[in-house]
Parts: C-alpha cells; sequence; structure tokens
C-alpha cells in the first residue's frame, strides 16, 4: 500500500506504472506541477456496472486518492439510443456500497452538448471539419487499406457550407444518416482512427436528459477528450482499448479551444474466466429470461455480486490484488471466491443450518428436556458476543452424515460405528435407524454420554469420530437456499456462442432445510458462515419475516491459493 500523498516532500510509494506517469507529471517541471491530481470514472448508463468496472473504479478512484487528488462520477450519455435513468441510479448505488464518493463533482456528458457543438463549428472555421454525406456503407467501402488512402468527395467543401450544413443538421432537416460531420486530419494515416473520422451524426431518438432539443451527437472519441477538459481532468485513465484513438484524443485537445489539456494513459482491463463482461451479452440473458434481472446472484454485476453475499471490502482487495498493467491477462474467478472467503471469515457470524435434514433420535436422552448451549458467534472476533443454542431428545442432522452401510474411511454416524460429536453438545454413538419402502432414510437413532457435555468425555477417552453440525427439531427454523454455481460450462465463453456454454445447473434449490433459531430474525443481506457448508446471506429481495431464504455466497474453502 502507497502513502497518501499530501504534498510537500511526502515520498509516493509507487504501486504501478500510472502513479509512475503522475508523479513526473505533478513534480518539478513537469506537465501539472502545482496542480491536484484530477481523474474521473466515465461509465456510460446503458447497462450496470460489473466485477469488470470494479477494476477501473479502483484505477480511477484510487489513483486520486493516492495523491491526495479528486475523481469526478461523470454519466457518458452521448448516445442515447439504449441509455435510461434506472441505469444512472443503479450506478450511483453501486459505488457508493462500494464505499466511493465523488462529493459534488457529478457530471453527464450531455451538460456540455453546446459546448461541444461550438467546439466543432470551430474545427470547420479552422477548415479542420466538414460534412460528408457518405452512407456508412460507402465509407467503409473508401477506407482505403494499409497501402491505399481513404477517400470522401466532401473533403474539399468550402467551410462557409459545411457551416450551413452542420446548422441544419441540428436544426432536424435531415434523416439518420443523411450526413456526417468529420474531422479533417489525414486519409492516408497508418492510425484509421486518424483517417477523417467521424465527430458528429444525425440520430433522431429522445435523450433521457435533454429529450428532443438535440438530433445530431458526438461521438465518443470527440466527446471524450472534450468531457475531460471541461472537468480540468489532469489524467484520464483509460483501458488499452482506446490506446490506438489517444492521437484523436490529443488532437481534439490542441485544435479545440478549452480549458485544460488533459492526458489521457491506458491499462489493460480485467478479464475473469467463466463468465462475460460484455454489456451487451449481459442484457441478453436478462432480457431473454436467462437470469433473474440484473442482479441475479449469478450474474457478475455489482449488484449480482452484493446479492450473493459479497462484501465491498472483497470486491476493492481482489481490484487491488490483481495490480494494474499493461499486458491483458485473466484472472481465475476462484481468486475473487478467495478474496470473499478472506473477509468473511474474519466477519460473518458462525450459525448451524442442515440443508439436507434427516431426523436424530437421541432415544436416552430424556423425554420433556431442554437445555441450552452458549456458543461464540465468531472466533476471529471476540466483540461480537456469544449466543444460546437448544438441545432436546430430537435433533436435524445431514444425510450425508449417516449411511447405513459405511465405506471405507467414513468416520461418521452408521449402526455400530464410531462415537460422533455433535457440535458443542455431547457425545453419541448411532445405534440404528428406519427407512421408507423406497430405502430412505427417515430417521436414525443414537445414546448419547451424558457425562460429555461440551463435546469430551469425562474419562478422556479418544473420540474417533467426525464432528458434526446439528440443529434442534424443537426450535428449528424452515428456510430456503439457493445454491449458485457458474453461470457457464466452460472458462471462456466469449469464444463462440456464450448461450451455447450456460450451465444447467448453475442453481440448485433446497426446500425443507433447518435453520437454528437465531436465524428467524435474519435481515436482507445479513451474512453468516453455516457451519461446515459454507458462506450465506439472507437474500436481499425474497428473505422476508416468515420466510427465510438464504444464497451460498461461496464455499467453505477450496484449493485456490494466491499466486499459484
Amino acid at each position: 500500500m502507497s502513502e497518501e500523498y499530501k504534498g510537500g516532500n511526502t515520498e509516493i510509494v509507487s504501486t504501478n506504472f500510472i502513479d509512475e506517469f503522475v508523479k513526473e507529471d505533478i513534480g518539478p517541471g513537469g506537465r501539472t506541477e502545482g496542480m491536484q491530481v484530477h481523474t474521473r470514472f466515465p461509465p456510460e448508463p446503458n447497462g450496470y456496472l460489473h466485477i469488470g468496472h470494479a477494476k477501473a473504479i479502483y484505477v480511477d478512484f484510487g489513483t486520486a486518492e493516492r495523491f491526495g487528488g479528486i475523481c469526478n462520477l461523470r454519466m457518458d450519455d452521448t448516445n442515447p439510443t439504449k441509455e435510461d435513468v434506472e441505469y444512472v441510479k443503479a450506478i450511483k448505488e453501486d459505488l457508493h456500497w462500494l464505499g466511493y464518493d465523488w462529493g459534488d463533482r457529478f457530471y453527464y456528458g450531455s451538460d456540455f452538448f453546446e459546448e461541444m457543438y461550438q467546439g466543432a463549428v470551430e474545427l470547420i472555421e479552422k477548415g479542420l471539419a466538414y460534412v460528408c454525406e457518405l452512407s456508412q456503407e460507402q465509407m467503409r467501402e473508401m477506407r482505403g487499406d494499409l497501402t491505399t488512402p481513404a477517400r470522401s468527395p466532401y473533403r474539399d467543401r468550402p467551410k462557409e457550407e459545411s457551416l450551413e450544413l452542420f446548422k441544419r443538421m441540428r436544426a432536424g432537416e435531415f434523416e439518420d444518416g443523411r450526413m456526417t460531420l468529420r474531422a479533417k486530419i489525414d486519409l492516408a494515416s497508418g492510425n484509421f482512427n486518424m483517417r477523417d473520422p467521424v465527430i458528429y451524426r444525425i440520430n433522431h431518438t429522445s435523450h433521457h436528459r435533454t429529450g428532443d432539443k438535440w438530433c445530431i451527437y458526438p461521438m465518443y472519441d470527440y466527446a471524450h477528450p472534450f468531457e475531460d477538459a471541461m472537468e480540468h481532468i489532469t489524467h484520464s485513465l483509460c483501458t488499452v482499448e482506446f490506446e490506438a484513438h489517444r492521437p484523436f484524443y490529443n488532437w481534439v485537445v490542441e485544435n479545440v479551444t478549452l480549458p485544460s489539456k488533459p492526458r489521457q494513459i491506458e491499462f489493460a482491463p480485467l478479464g475473469i474466466n467463466n463468465t462475460v463482461l460484455s454489456k451487451r451479452k449481459l442484457r441478453v440473458l436478462v432480457e431473454k429470461g436467462y437470469v433473474d434481472g440484473w442482479d441475479d446472484p449469478r450474474m457478475p454485476t455489482i449488484c449480482g455480486l452484493r446479492r450473493r453475499g459479497y462484501t465491498p471490502r472483497a470486491i476493492r482487495n481482489f481490484s487491488e490484488r490483481n495490480g494494474v498493467s499493461k499486458a491483458a491477462s485473466t484472472v481465475e474467478y476462484a481468486f475473487l471466491e478467495y478474496c470473499l472467503r478472506e473477509d468473511l471469515n474474519m466477519t460473518a457470524r458462525r450459525v448451524m443450518a442442515v440443508l439436507h435434514p434427516v431426523k436424530l433420535v437421541i432415544t436416552n436422552y430424556p423425554v420433556d428436556k431442554s437445555e441450552t448451549f452458549t456458543v461464540e458467534n465468531n472466533p476471529n472476533r471476540p466483540e461480537d458476543g456469544s449466543r444460546e443454542i437448544t438441545f432436546s431428545r430430537e435433533l436435524w442432522i445431514e444425510a450425508e452424515d449417516f449411511l447405513s452401510e459405511p465405506v471405507p474411511k467414513y468416520k461418521r454416524l452408521y449402526p455400530d460405528g464410531p462415537e460422533c460429536r455433535l457440535k458443542g453438545a455431547y457425545i453419541v454413538k448411532c445405534t440404528g435407524f428406519t427407512a421408507d419402502g423406497d430405502g430412505n432414510i427417515t430417521e436414525i437413532t443414537a445414546e448419547y454420554d451424558p457425562d460429555s457435555r461440551g463435546g469430551d468425555p469425562a474419562d478422556g477417552r479418544k473420540v474417533k469420530g467426525a464432528t458434526l453440525h446439528w440443529v434442534d427439531a424443537g426450535t428449528a427454523v424452515d428456510a430456503e437456499v439457493r445454491i449458485y454455481d457458474n453461470l457457464f460450462t466452460v472458462d471462456n465463453p466469449e469464444e463462440g456462442d456464450f448461450l451455447d456454454y450456460l450451465n444447467p445447473d448453475s442453481l440448485e434449490v433446497l426446500t425443507g432445510c433447518k435453520a437454528e433459531a437465531s436465524l428467524s430474525g435474519a435481515k436482507p443481506g445479513e451474512s453468516y458462515q453455516f457451519m461446515r457448508q459454507g458462506y450465506f446471506c439472507a437474500d436481499s429481495k425474497d428473505n422476508k419475516p416468515g420466510r427465510l431464504v438464504f444464497n451460498r455466497s461461496v464455499k467453505l474453502k477450496d484449493g485456490f491459493k494466491p499466486g499459484k
């Protein structure tokens, strides 16, 4: 971790190459010497944030934080076709949940529509832009190749004519696709992004903020540097797909009269296996009903991860530990799970719940007796205190903790098998069982050692069997438990049709589960460790008084090791 930058002689311990660029810029004689580091996070409000955005959020907000700077939140709403206020609200909510704040520095790209238009007029007047009447198809045909320049018969159109046509475009006189405004740069450039790129197109679509005021909209490559400069951004941090667009970014900054000159720096986006991070593909999953909305716990969206039980700390740790570089890489989803497990191990309360219950009757325990045991809530947090659980003659245990005919090395319950501990209670030994006509176990009988309260025999003998979790049948509460797995069956569902790789077993719903009585008041979003089962959270939508619904957030453990 680096020190917080406070100016003066405080030394920043760089965590990545971006920090080195920033240090160079703010240092003596640097490009932004004496200026406060100013970044921005500019999502397009056409979908929900996902785990891939978490890295960009960490880079944008984290870089500003390390240097004592500030970070804006900007909605890049220059394409009205798929943008919606629903997404604006969701993005702000997700960012606040992750622990980031932008104060009063909240902007929309559309805040600068008039300035962008005037900037385009300036380019036309300087002879650096012209109105082109080529269709998209014609433009592609005339794009040229590495040895052939692009062409446009409208490139030498008089600027007075282009100014008049551009005004008429704004006035709505032309249909969609009839004309575009193109920058006049270099039709022979080896960088095709510089071959007179389109900077304005006609689009008669109502905008979520400006309504029908505009029927021409700026292209992102033009709007991006414009917005950064208007907000006085010092460092515009982008993913590497924008590296080839940087020359045009700089061209706009140099050729339009703007209040500041930002610097674009690119880094590699996050790749993660067993999922897709394309908002277009995620939208298909939602709109076609393959998942239960954007916040389905199988989705890689921030709201989906939150509903599944992920914590802000786990996601931020994941983003930080992945580092920042230019080289693209794919991270194992198991590492994200590792970060969550690590966090919940320290914070989640330990409870007992039986997912596949079968009755255990302790035949030598008094029928009318019930007693309580005091158990700690979290061994890692003594300040979380303890709670009482009840114990009686009839209990629920996991079906897998009993076999009528044992297999080698099986150390749980079976007739005349080893003694086993009931977690925090007594030692028991199986004496028999009953089954229905189909061979399903309906009840297990056992005897307990009255002198083993707390789990340790009075005579000090060694207990050879396993320690089992249990729930008192007399006070247990019913619960529904949802077990989630990867949404896709392959590491890289982006190869081919991603819908072909949907996992039909990505969700298993268990009804009739039995949980200890303390869970009756579980509040939506609260996380717990179900002993021997994993980490679970109360569902934020369906869990309510009288209906307990838990989502498995992550298994209790697996073989993943950081750096493996």
